[in-house]
This record gives C-alpha cells, structure tokens and sequence, in this order.
C-alpha cells in the first residue's frame, strides 16, 4: 500500500482518483429560468425555449430599435427630403410597405416593440410593488382593513379589464398624450386592472402561513411587525409571482394595443404603436392593402404567444404533480422493468433480472429469461426445488 498527504491506496488502483464528488452547484444554476430549464422535460421544455426565443428576440429588437429601424416611427421623408409615398407595397426601399399616411411599415413595427416592453415594465412593476404591499397588509391584519380592502379589490375586479383601462386613460391623460405621458398612462391604466390579482394571490398566502410555527416563534423572540412581514411573509408568499407576472404580461400586451386601436393609446407622432397602426390599416384591408395590417398583427400574436408559453411553462413546472407526470417515464422507466408479471419478458434496462438470468444461464442456453419473480424470497425452499427440477 501507497500512502499520500490525504489518503491510502493500492497500487494500481484508480477506483478512488475516479471517484467523482459532487461539488456545489454554479450559482448561475439558480436563475430563475435557468433552473426551469435544468428540470423540464419533453414538449414542456420545448415550449419554455420557444417562448424565452421569442420574448428574447423582442427584447433585443427593443433594445436595438434605434439601429434595427432604417427610419423613424413619425419619419415622413427621406435623408434627401423626399416624401415617402403613401400606401406604397412592399419594395427594396420599404421592405414591409408604408401606410396611408406615410409611415414605413417595418419600422413603425420595430419601434413599436419598445414602446411595448416599457409599458409592460412599468405596468408590471407597478401592479407587482401595490398588489403585493397591500396583499401583505390584508392578510397579516386582518379586521376592517382587510373586509375593505378586499371589497375595493373586488369591485375593481368585477370591471372588464379593457373598460377599466379605457376610463383610467381617459382620467389620466384625456385620451391621448405624448411618448412618456402616454407610456405612464397605458403603464397605470393597466396596473389598475391588475392590481386585485396580486393582492388576492398574496393575501390569500399571508393568512395560510401567518399561523406557521416558525411565524409564532418569530413573534415569541421579540420580531418586528416589519421583519415578520418582509422576513417570514413575503419571501415565502411570493412563490408563484412568476406565473402571474407573464401571464399578466401579454395581457398587458392585448391591453395597451386594445386602447390604442380604441384612440385612447399613444400619439401616432410621439411612438409607434401597434394598436395604433391596426386601427388605422381597417380601412385598407377592405382596399386589398394587407401589409399595413398584417406585420403589426403578427408582432402583436407573436410576443404575446412567446410570453404566454413562458408563463404556462412556469406554471406547470411550479406545480408537482405536473412536473413528476412530464418526466415520470423518465424516473421509473419502462412498465416491464417492474412487472410482477411471471411471463412478461424482463426489459433490457433492469440489470437485477439480467444478472439472475446470467447466473441461471451460466452458457448463454437457456429457455424461458427469468423475472424477479422467480427468485421471490417469499417461496418456500420446496417451491424452488419444484421449479428447478422442472
């Protein structure tokens, strides 16, 4: 035997250089999605790549509009101050056409991704930080400031989505605005709406856990309301934000492009909008110019589809016993491997029954292939006998 600093081998054995220890998981491994996309299985991981694609792709189209975009979203003309034509079809200059009033189609769609995300990020932040501070309040309370903030979160929830919208925007901004004022408009009209789906997901698991063991013996030692709430609370309530926050992403997608078609969104000349430029290609559809119509369409179906395939992906991964019944093939393995079948032939994975067989079979001649059930260590000894003198 060789001895070393840290341990003792025989020599020519590798057994122990080979053994492979398991170290700490990179803490890249953690991420959110990264860790959804480590445990998805099948179809399931397939739609979570294709919805983080296409969320991906828009959000460096957003990031790059600038340079993406050969013209502006209210640009009428070109560098040599030559009017662009109107309702114009497809061609090398416009790739994707222009509108009756002028614009270039591609890059009204191009810019009109930024306008989009911004007004996601702020409606979506905005309902996260309201919905979730008075989620905690109701719950962790109670009394009258609950029974009333759930009746105000009810009523606002009674209302159509798009109706409230409609009436917070008109509130805000009288209908139509600038660039910002228009973005903040859209961004609070729809935090309005969602608002209600946070505070009730977040309450609903305030009440559950503020009875947890672990919450009274954090009041016992002397712990804060604040701690309590923030410590305790909140970071074990918040398990399936993720969920809502995409879900209610392409619905504030389907919302802001449902005021602009309306006339209540962003000014044609302060950004590019989508719903905007659908409200103003109804006309040429009827007229056979389908271009004006077809490419914001397009963009709208296809980011809300990326963020929805997101969201539903989360959801079934945030789930137990969606996510065993994905990979349950997988962790089992075939249905013969664990038949008690006496005739059914043993699966080639299932390593107990081939080293039986082999044992059995020492020359590879043999009849019928063992199964586990015929080692069973319940039979008596004379029912092993019967069975090799058969």
């Amino acid at each position: 035997m060789t001895a070393s600093a840290n341990n003792v081998t025989v020599p020519g054995d590798t057994r122990l250089n080979d053994l492979k220890v398991s170290r700490k998981a990179p803490f890249w491994t953690k991420i959110p999605i990264i860790k959804e996309l480590r445990v998805a299985v099948g179809w399931q991981k397939g739609m979570l790549i294709t919805g983080l694609s296409l969320t991906a792709f828009f959000l460096l189209v957003a990031l790059f509009a600038p340079v993406i975009a050969p013209y502006g979203y209210a640009q009428l003309k070109d560098a040599n101050g030559v009017s662009f034509p109107a309702q114009s079809a497809p061609s090398s200059e416009h790739i994707w056409g222009t509108t009756a009033g002028g614009y270039d189609v591609f890059s009204r769609v191009i810019w009109g991704s930024r306008t989009a995300v911004i007004a996601i990020v702020i409606a979506v932040l905005l309902s996260i930080f309201a919905g979730v501070l008075l989620g905690l309040v109701s719950g962790y309370f109670g009394g009258w400031v609950d029974r009333v903030l759930v009746m105000i979160a009810d009523a606002i929830y009674s209302f159509p989505s798009l109706l409230l919208a409609i009436l917070m925007a008109i509130m805000i901004s009288g209908g139509q605005s600038g660039l910002w004022s228009g973005i903040l408009a859209s961004g609070i009209s729809i935090t309005v709406v969602y608002i209600p789906q946070y505070f009730r997901t977040i309450r609903s698991e305030v009440i559950r856990i503020k009875e947890s063991a672990y919450v009274d013996s954090a009041r016992v030692v002397g712990a804060s309301t604040w701690r309590i709430m923030t410590k305790h609370l909140l970071k074990n309530s918040t398990r399936t934000l993720p969920v809502i926050l995409t879900l209610n992403s392409s619905e504030a997608i389907l919302t802001l492009a449902g005021l602009g078609f309306l006339g209540f969104g962003i000014e044609p000349t302060a950004a590019a909008e989508w719903g905007y430029d659908l409200n103003r290609s109804v006309s040429d559809v009827t007229a056979g110019i389908w271009w004006t119509a077809v490419f914001p369409g397009i963009a709208i179906v296809l980011i809300v589809l990326g963020i929805t395939l997101v969201g539903e992906s989360l959801n079934d991964l945030a789930d137990p016993r969606l996510r065993a019944r994905k990979s349950a093939g997988e962790v089992v393995g075939s249905i013969e491997d664990t038949s008690v079948d006496p005739t059914q032939k043993p699966g080639v994975r299932n390593e107990v029954v081939a080293e039986l067989e082999a044992a059995k079979n020492p020359m590879g001649a043999s009849d019928q292939p063992v199964t586990v059930t015929d080692r069973d260590p319940s039979f008596t000894a004379s029912e092993w006998g019967s069975k090799e003198e058969e």
